[in-house]
């Protein structure tokens, strides 16, 4: 787990989604909160779940959001 990449995964999806807090980004995501919660404090992995329902509600590609986690935020979303 990449805590960083992770997190900086979730900002975008919040600033994508014109989420103001977690809160709103899990209601978006349509996640309980603790989800988002424990994917920041690295107690949870972005599962395949998650990454279908963020492809899905982001637009972005699944090798897209993959790639985000594993190398960070370099050229990813244009």
């Amino acid at each position: 787990m990449n805590t960083k990449n992770e997190n900086a995964l979730l900002d975008l999806a919040s600033e994508m989604l014109k989420a103001k807090n977690d809160a709103q980004l899990s209601r978006a995501l349509a996640v309980a909160p603790p989800v988002i919660s424990k994917i920041r404090h690295a107690r949870l992995p972005v599962g395949a779940t998650l990454v279908i329902k963020l492809h899905e509600v982001t637009g972005l590609s699944v090798a897209d959001i993959k790639f985000f986690i594993t190398h960070g935020p370099q050229q990813v979303v244009k």
